[in-house]
């Protein structure tokens, strides 16, 4: 298994180091290994979970429902349950969104379309 400085971790996943310290520092990482002077050493695993906290994160999960969910997932196979209908909320939210940027964006389309007309016709002209 590989192993990563915080500086390669932070590059690999593109999270800042400070954000990888807040994350250590609440809970959302655990278990982050140490060399022999003291430094963190990053696993595949944790940049594999860093992944799926990065989704989460950029899907507009809050903090405290990352924390919950992270909680769950230490918590073995009895959480399973848990952990889907978090997800499974989440991904509804998810899908709220988008739905709400397609309208947007059929908003914004319908103004390019304006605005396309009217350089061809002083452009025609």
């Amino acid at each position: 298994m590989s192993s990563y400085s915080p500086a390669e971790t932070a590059e690999k996943t593109g999270f800042s180091i400070d954000t990888l310290r807040y994350y250590e520092k609440i809970g959302l990482l655990s278990g982050i290994a140490r060399n022999a002077s003291g430094r963190r050493v990053f696993s595949d695993d944790d940049l594999s979970w860093l992944g799926m906290l990065r989704c989460l994160r950029e899907t507009g999960m809050p903090i405290a429902e990352m924390l919950r969910y992270t909680e769950l997932a230490r918590g073995g196979e009895e959480t399973v349950q848990e952990r889907l209908e978090i997800l499974q909320d989440h991904d509804r939210r998810v899908e709220d969104q988008i739905a709400k940027l397609r309208e947007q964006q059929e908003q914004i389309q319908w103004k390019i379309g304006i605005y396309q007309g009217a350089f061809r016709e002083t452009t025609l002209a």
